[in-house]
């Protein structure tokens, strides 16, 4: 039956992309999906409250990566972490996630970050506390830390030196090899001249050299610049054993795919709405047919490019929306309101896309709810 959406009339498909059950574990890439929280739409809050989470819907969600054999990338942006989740929140999550992950036998990582320090200009003795106070509730929880790009370290720090003094003190202190963040501007604008330059030659190499000085304790690197090139140059450049995570919800095919010099592991806020189906492409990746990987991955490059559009950062609006259209929670609420970040055309073109994708486990639910958002919010036409 035709649906009515702003663009125009469209048909919905009748069926779900049929996929193979999730069978034997990833073994070609090491792949997470950053995870979107799933917020209570019964609490009386304000855009201003701490958030209110419905912890059984986003736990389950997190099931839901783990049985296809994908990694959990935990209070990272995805969660809103810094846009409507605060620290108290986010070590909540890290703790009840983390928990769940052992119960179930899932990978886990968590974001570590500063973000529990008041607002206003801030030491960078007080960064490095912020920084190990998050680490150690982390390390205590039992998962892999993800060192995450801090605001506030970027307002303290006055050079490239101010950020190797940082993140030396930091990784002297991890008990295991971290993953380091690299974050954009366009995700964070407060991230801006990140690596003590706005030349992102010269930041590279502050990067670079932070790895270099201790590769013992560095997993890898998250990149998240959107910018294919420079990430293969970085990849290029990394020591022996340092894994290069791919952030790039641009170009991530090619970039998982690789050359004959290397390739991207993954960590991916796209892999939240796509996760059946990437970690079914990685599983053809697996065998060697890299073109059968590509055929399966790269029709999903438009949904992801249109949910993570400039303004950038407001790409976990189009996620979760996603995430009820597919019928993993049962409404469209955000913590911080942020269910009011997007418009409606650009929702409705998300739910065209991921339909054409054969995303929707039930396509009837899918559009009903489609159905629904547009009576509510565009009345009819």
């Amino acid at each position: 039956m035709t649906i009515h959406l702003p663009q125009g009339p469209y048909e919905p498909r009748a069926n779900p992309l049929d996929l193979a059950p999730a069978g034997s574990p990833l073994a070609s890439r090491t792949v997470f999906s950053a995870a979107h929280v799933v917020a209570d739409p019964y609490a009386d809050v304000s855009p201003d409250s701490p958030a209110a989470v419905d912890w059984d819907a986003t736990l389950a969600f997190r099931r839901h990566l783990w049985s296809h054999g994908l990694g959990v990338a935990e209070a990272m942006d995805t969660a809103q972490r810094g846009m409507g989740l605060d620290w108290a929140g986010a070590e909540e999550l890290i703790r009840r996630s983390a928990a769940e992950a052992r119960s179930v036998g899932g990978r886990i990582a968590c974001g570590v970050g500063t973000d529990q320090l008041p607002p206003g200009p801030a030491t960078l003795a007080e960064v490095r506390s912020a920084y190990e106070e998050q680490l150690a509730v982390v390390e205590e929880s039992g998962a892999q830390a993800i060192l995450m790009a801090s605001r506030a370290l970027a307002a303290a720090a006055k050079g490239p030196q101010d950020y190797l003094d940082t993140y030396a003190h930091l990784l002297r202190q991890a008990t295991e090899p971290v993953v380091l963040h690299w974050l954009g501007p366009m995700f964070d604008p407060a991230l801006e001249g990140y690596w003590g330059s706005t030349d992102l030659d010269l930041a590279t190499d502050t990067f670079l050299q932070v790895i270099a000085e201790h590769p013992d304790k560095v997993d890898g690197i998250k990149m998240s610049l959107l910018d294919a090139d420079r990430e293969i140059d970085v990849r290029r450049r990394l020591p022996g054993g340092v894994r290069c995570y791919t952030g790039d919800d641009f170009n991530y095919p090619e970039l998982i795919a690789g050359d004959d010099r290397g390739f991207s592991h993954a960590l991916l806020g796209i892999f939240d709405p796509l996760g059946p189906l990437a970690a079914h492409a990685i599983r053809v990746l697996d065998t060697g047919d890299t073109k059968g990987f590509r055929e399966l991955l790269d029709p999903t490059v438009e949904l992801s490019r249109h949910l993570f559009q400039a303004p950038t950062r407001f790409y976990k609006t189009g996620v979760v929306f996603l995430a009820w259209l597919a019928g993993h929670q049962d409404h469209f609420t955000m913590v911080g309101g942020l269910q009011s970040a997007r418009s409606l055309p650009h929702l409705a073109k998300a739910y065209r896309l991921a339909d054409g994708l054969g995303l929707f486990p039930d396509p009837e639910l899918a559009e009903s709810r489609m159905r629904a958002l547009l009576t509510v919010n565009g009345g009819t036409r």
